[in-house]
Formats: C-alpha cells, structure tokens, sequence
C-alpha cells in the first residue's frame, strides 16, 4: 500500500516536473541561458602590466605599503 502511493507521487512529481518545463520552455521563447551565453567581461586584473609590477615589488618589499608613483594620502595632492 505505502509502495504503491510513493511511486503515485513520483509519477505525479515527474508529470508536474514535465508541465512547468514545458510552460517555461513556451514563455522564454528559446532565449534562455541555454540558448545564448553571455558576454564574460574580465575576470581579473592579471593583464594589467602595472597592477602586476605593483605586485611583484610588494611581494619582494612586504613592508612597502604606497607604489612610489602613488602619494600616501590621495587628497593632499
């Protein structure tokens, strides 16, 4: 009895799982995220020459705080 009602609630859970797929699929119209990737910006800012000369000099200089083209406090300038 317990089998027969679990696998009635699979075969319904599998019918409803169909039908809202279905809908979905008709209200996207095919342009969902399946349909068409989108456009990745830059993941990071390991192309930028300065950034890593900044970060190579901090890393053999832990102590060094401020790049030397950079004043210590920005609103004095």
């Amino acid at each position: 009895m317990v089998i027969r009602f679990v696998v009635f609630l699979l075969l319904l859970a599998v019918a409803l799982y169909g039908v809202f797929w279905a809908i979905d699929r008709r209200n996207n119209n095919g342009s969902g995220p399946s349909s068409r990737p989108s456009p990745r910006g830059p993941v990071g800012p390991d192309d930028d020459e300065s950034f890593l000369r900044d970060l190579e000099r901090r890393r053999h200089n832990p102590t060094d705080r401020h790049p030397p083209d950079r004043p210590e406090n920005p609103g004095d300038s």
